[in-house]
């Protein structure tokens, strides 16, 4: 890992409006770049749509578009002009299923990978009667500063999804999301996500409402390996950056030159049943 500058984009979409919200999140892509230097933004999960699409499965298909696609050009665009990587959180169709995917975006504007949410929110799956198909598989992508794993939302409950992304190999796993629970439970299971695996935890949450009237409270935040926030934003539109220096992995505490001994993945305990 090389050191790095991190954003979150938390901003108010307009429901359902991809064009629109495709707009404003270049205008934050343009606003990271010059006032940031950011290497990676990542912005808040289905920041096309917003998160609940308050209609049918049928007549979604009909809003979202496939991956790559007409929907997602401006933002390849914008990632090659800006020499910017990208997470863009985005609902998808494959054939006639919606994924809630995040995309990885290479700074020459070329898809890296992509990842589809494997732990869907409560009645968002299609096993629950909602919209989304889970996916199955994590994975982490070599970027020229780090190696990234991605997880979305309702992913962070589960320590097992970062462990195993970790496990692979991940230095950074960004979380974007659309949290509609409370602040506790968000900065909690950032920090542990991080702190369990020896990461950075970089968490971009929605802000404002969707086209179901839900309303999401921000407070995007960036965390440290130690499990320290290094970045957080409040409850309106905002960029939040850290720097990030691979130093404080091996760190015990944050600004301190004590050396860390431990380590949650090798020192586990391979007989516990």
């Amino acid at each position: 890992m090389k050191k790095c500058v991190i954003s979150c984009v938390q901003m108010f979409i307009r429901p359902l409006d991809v064009t629109g919200n495709t707009e404003r999140a270049l205008y934050f892509l343009n606003k990271a770049k010059r006032e940031h230097k950011s290497d990676l933004v990542v912005f808040q999960e289905s920041v096309t749509t917003g998160f609940t699409p308050n209609m049918s499965e049928k007549a979604f298909l009909k809003v979202i578009d496939r991956v790559p696609g007409k929907q997602i050009a401006p933002i390849l665009d914008a990632a090659k002009k800006l020499k910017l990587h990208i997470v863009w959180p985005t609902y998808e169709k494959v054939g006639q299923k919606i994924y809630n995917s995040a995309i990885l975006i290479g700074s020459n504007g070329k898809i890296i990978g992509k990842y589809c949410k494997t732990h869907p929110f409560d009645k968002e799956s299609t096993e629950r009667g909602g919209w989304t198909t889970p996916g199955s598989k994590m994975r982490v992508f070599q970027t020229p500063f780090a190696k990234i794993g991605m997880i979305i939302c309702f992913d962070g409950d589960y320590p097992e999804a970062s462990r195993l992304l970790a496990k692979k190999g991940a230095e950074i796993i960004v979380r974007p999301s659309a949290l509609l629970r409370n602040y506790e439970i968000w900065s909690l299971t950032n920090r542990a996500r991080a702190f369990d695996n020896h990461v950075f935890l970089a968490a971009a949450n929605a802000t404002g409402f969707d086209a179901a009237g839900r309303h999401y409270y921000g407070h995007s935040m960036i965390v440290g390996p130690a499990g320290n926030i290094m970045a957080l934003a409040a409850a309106q539109e905002d960029i939040i950056s850290a720097e990030l220096d691979p130093k404080m992995i091996r760190q015990t505490f944050p600004g301190s030159p004590a050396r860390r001994v431990y380590d949650h993945l090798t020192d586990l305990n391979p007989r516990l049943k």
